[in-house]
Parts: structure tokens; sequence; C-alpha cells
């Protein structure tokens, strides 16, 4: 069983930053493909990035290009998501998922491809 463990979250000013972890309990070769989804009150579990650890690029959701950045540390199966210029409808829980194996790139936002998810940390946007 792999376990997702996100930290980081918090409380945090318009136009502020802040940055997530999520510690993976298993090696690469069980989280191939990783992602960050959120998921906002009353509203569905949403994708925000992901990536292959085999693979150098990330692809982002529209509503985060250019603003989060995900970063990994291979040495420690640690994957962080730097979150920047965040706005009140960026809030939402945080979710780390992860895959055995490859996803295909049409279903790297699709939440039913993920096996492994984190417990997920709160973000809130507010002034």
């Amino acid at each position: 069983q792999v376990q997702l463990v996100e930290s980081g979250g918090g409380l945090v000013q318009p136009g502020g930053s802040l940055r997530l972890s999520c510690a993976a309990s298993a090696s690469r070769d069980r989280t191939y493909t990783m992602g960050w989804f959120r998921q906002a009150p009353g509203k569905e579990r949403v994708f925000v990035a992901a990536f292959r650890w085999s693979a150098s690029d990330t692809v982002y959701a529209d509503a985060v290009k250019r603003r989060f950045t995900v970063s990994r540390d291979n040495t420690k199966n640690t994957v962080y998501l730097q979150m920047n210029s965040l706005q009140p409808e960026d809030s939402a829980v945080y979710y780390c998922a992860a895959h055995s194996s490859r996803i295909i790139s049409s279903r790297l936002a699709d939440v039913r491809a993920y096996d492994y998810w984190g417990q997920g940390t709160q973000v809130t946007v507010s002034s």
C-alpha cells in the first residue's frame, strides 16, 4: 500500500504564496504518475497538475498555469506544489494522488485514473 502525506497548507492573503509537499511512502516505481488535485466546498475534485517520474514535463490545469509549479525530490520521493499569486478561488483542500503505472495524457486529469490519495491539506486564500 502506498501512503501519501500532504503538508504545507494554511491561510494566506490574496497574492501570497504557499508550498505544499507530498511525501510518498513508496518508491517511484510504485508512484509512476503523480498528480495534484483540489476540491472546494460543494464542488467536485478537479485537476491541478500531474507528471510522470520518467518524464521531464509537468501538465498543468489552465487555471493554475504560470502561477503553480511542481517540483520533485527524487531522493525523498517527495513532490512539491509551489503556488504563487494565490487568489480566493484557489481556496480548497489540495490532494496528492498517485498511480503505479503510466497514465495516458488524455486521462491525467481524471480522478478515477489514480490509485492512491493523500488525506488532503486545506488552503485558504482570504484577506
